[in-house]
């Protein structure tokens, strides 16, 4: 048995789970149906028709209407509290909340006492629901920090918790599915982040929620649209998870906890999105690709590692790590240049640009072939080239703790060319005057194109059979008809 798996094996979660269900809470799909939540989410939808963009309600003479809006909010909020008794504290002050914004007049909102009381990482119990109610903006959904309401069901399965409790701790981390929602989250929004709530000022933020089941139902979709126009023959393992969206979920919460856990550990100088630095988008890419192929060769050590135990002697929760470690590995590949190369527009797009990055580099390093308009894969060399990618970028964050940052980022860009063709017109692949090289780094970032590395020829024929496709995932949830059909 390998030293990994020895370890592993002694952190295991050993008594009583972290946190037991209240006993009292009500299962959050029959909230769905309450008529207190029907007429909360009415009155929440009808309230962001009086709001700005700031979240407030400017003219007063909406104000009598605002107040008739809350007078439903409140105590429907009230009502339905008792079936999520492990969030009264939050519910407490989230009433409280409303009535001092209407108190002071329905200027800008400030929810930071109930943000603060609302902690869902503390209970992460696989089923356990949240009814949650901010004023917020939602992240590839709404820019407006209109008042949004959910009701969100927690994904944590047992082998999960054996992660998390093991070497991929990550104690912010929540994993969530899709109950209902209000229209900002009709969108293309997957994630639930506190720093997107009006408040008066910024906390120490303790947790982060992805929508999993939006992730997986768009992935499904996505991945088989352009598996029959690339004519890609699947395995049967990557079929499987086209079929079973709960699987799927499963697939990528164990991906994003690895990933969102690895923003801030191994040889960096910093995290750029942790810093809010502002400089060229393809470092973002590379700190995102960075992030995925992280969680990659973790899943490449943790199949290898477990599979070379007799199955007799593993758990069925090493069982289950083992066999979604495998699964991880196609997520990430397929949802990395399938979907992120070519959703959203082609301006400083850096999660595209990830994409791009690492179909070239399995076509350049011989294991993605496309030949006679097919695509096919030599699955049995694939992890040892992303890991030779994941080894290039972090190489790359190891000098760079040595150089200056404008260095760093003409050395990042060098190795991104090494693999991609830059835009013909850009003043980077041509070389930067030497006023912009001894000037701020202002210069350096106003230089790069919106487009820098702009689709290549496969990815712009792609690009025209897959649209349609990628825009019906707005708004797609676990729970949609024909998840994994275009729509």
């Amino acid at each position: 048995m390998s030293q990994f798996v020895q370890k592993f094996t002694q952190d295991a979660i050993i008594g009583e789970p972290e946190v037991v269900e209240d006993r009292g809470a009500a299962p959050v799909r029959e909230v769905a149906a309450n008529p207190a939540w029907l007429r909360l989410k009415d009155a929440v939808v009808a309230l962001q028709r009086l709001q700005a963009t700031d979240g407030s309600v400017p003219d007063a003479a909406d104000h009598p209407a605002a107040s008739e809006l809350l007078a439903v909010v409140v105590p429907a909020i009230a009502e339905l509290a008792p079936a999520f008794p492990h969030d009264a504290a939050y519910l407490e002050l989230l009433r409280r909340d409303f009535a001092a914004w209407e108190a002071q007049g329905f200027g800008v909102p400030d929810f930071l006492d109930s943000l603060n009381a609302f902690q869902p990482q503390q209970h992460r119990v696989d089923g356990l629901g949240h009814l949650v109610v901010f004023p917020m903006v939602t992240q590839n959904g709404s820019a407006s920090r209109f008042v949004e309401a959910l009701l969100v069901e927690v994904i944590w399965p047992d082998f999960i918790a054996e992660l998390e409790a093991g070497e991929y701790g990550n104690k912010l981390f929540v994993a969530l599915r899709f109950v209902d929602f209000t229209p900002g989250y009709d969108t293309n929004s997957a994630v639930l982040f506190p720093e997107t709530v009006a408040m008066r000022e910024i906390p120490a933020f303790t947790w982060g929620a992805i929508f999993q089941d939006r992730e997986a139902a768009r992935y499904r979709r996505v991945v088989r649209a352009a598996a029959d126009i690339t004519k890609l023959d699947l395995p049967e393992d990557a079929a499987a998870m086209l079929d079973d969206q709960e699987l799927t979920e499963r697939v990528f919460v164990m991906w994003d906890i690895i990933h969102d856990r690895s923003h801030m550990r191994g040889d960096l100088p910093f995290d750029p999105f942790m810093i809010k630095q502002r400089m060229p988008f393809f470092l973002y890419s590379l700190e995102e690709l960075r992030c995925d192929l992280t969680a990659f060769r973790e899943s490449v050590r943790l199949q290898r590692s477990l599979s070379a135990v007799p199955d007799g002697e593993l758990s069925d929760a090493q069982r289950s790590i083992r066999d979604h470690a495998a699964l991880v590995q196609y997520a990430v590949i397929f949802d990395r240049i399938f979907r992120f190369a070519i959703t959203g527009s082609r301006v400083r797009n850096y999660d595209g640009l990830g994409g791009q990055l690492l179909f070239a580099w399995l076509h350049q390093h011989g294991v993605l072939h496309w030949t006679d308009t097919q695509l096919t894969i030599d699955w049995d060399a694939v992890p040892d080239v992303v890991i030779a990618l994941s080894d290039r970028i972090n190489d790359l964050y190891w000098r760079s703790i040595d150089r200056p940052k404008s260095a760093h980022w003409l050395a990042a860009y060098e190795m991104l060319t090494q693999t991609l063709t830059p835009h013909p017109a850009s003043a980077w692949a041509k070389g930067l005057p030497s006023e912009t090289l001894a000037g701020p780094p202002k210069g350096y970032t106003d230089a790069v194109l919106d487009d820098e590395f702009p689709l290549s020829m496969f990815y712009e024929a792609l690009d025209k059979k897959m649209t349609a496709v990628i825009q019906s995932t707005a708004g797609i949830t676990g729970t949609t008809d024909d998840a994994s059909v275009a729509a």
